[in-house]
């Protein structure tokens, strides 16, 4: 059982490799978009004399770390699951002797790491040599940045993989695919870092579970979250996995008892 799905990871992750011309272009806009961003800050540093609960050498390193793993986040749904889901072919899913909450999850995490791994080290590279992205302060930091991208990683995917799940209960994923992005983007300190938003907004973000996915790990990597403080990280990305991971499994056992498949 475990090869099977194994199998099902290692199809997709080798697919998705394929796409070496994307993941180039992708490095480009991607590098594009750094730039731009990396000029706001400046621009935000420089005009108050104010401060900041980050540093400007960190919140630089904090944009280019999330122009190069851009891709963990859940921007969308499982493209295989979307498909399944709309021409009905979802059924077959349901007839395979295996665990479909499973599949798709391995699936998911296939999608999140295949594109990250072809586009993360040029970005890492021509950031660090030309547009100052600098290296973990100490050894500690840079392992307890390993440990906790890795957890982002799983978490990212719960949460995609719970959207899956409720497209179950849909017609169309078009509402699903177009809000989740702007949801992701703002809540996970893409747009801004949390350290950077209004205080009154902090603890509602770092309660969310969309902090784990790039804004702690960002932060640990610079060193503004101690390698002391790393348990209280991990403890909140376990928690909001298992908890995603429940919730997706109880939803998509329920919608297996009574589901229409509309497709064909």
């Amino acid at each position: 059982m475990i090869r099977g799905y194994l199998s099902i990871f290692s199809a997709k992750f080798r697919t998705l490799l394929q796409y070496r011309a994307a993941a180039l272009a992708g490095c480009g806009t991607q590098l594009f978009w750094g730039v731009i961003r990396m000029m706001i800050f400046e621009g935000f540093y420089r005009s108050s004399s104010q401060i900041q609960p980050m540093s400007r050498e960190d919140t630089i390193t904090y944009v280019w770390l999330g122009q190069a793993l851009l891709l963990l986040l859940p921007w969308g749904v499982n493209s295989d699951v979307r498909a399944a889901v709309h021409t009905g072919s979802v059924a077959y899913e349901m007839l395979r002797p295996q665990d479909v909450y499973t599949a798709w999850y391995l699936r998911d995490i296939a999608q999140r790491t295949a594109p990250v791994f072809l586009r993360c080290l040029p970005i890492f590279v021509i950031a660090g040599l030309f547009f100052n992205l600098k290296s973990p302060p100490t050894f500690a930091s840079g392992a307890c940045w390993a440990a906790v991208t890795l957890t982002s990683l799983f978490l990212s995917c719960a949460f995609s993989n719970l959207v899956s799940v409720v497209m179950v209960y849909t017609l169309s994923a078009d509402g699903i695919v177009r809000l989740m992005p702007a949801f992701v983007y703002t809540l996970s300190g893409m747009l801004i870092p949390i350290p950077l938003c209004p205080a009154w907004l902090q603890p509602i973000l770092n309660f969310l579970p969309f902090r784990g996915m790039m804004d702690a790990p960002f932060r640990v990597y610079t060193g503004h979250i101690a390698p002391s403080q790393i348990g209280w990280v991990l403890l909140h990305q376990i928690l909001w996995t298992a908890a995603l991971i429940v919730i997706g499994k109880s939803l998509l056992a329920r919608s297996l008892k009574r589901m229409v498949i509309q497709g064909g």
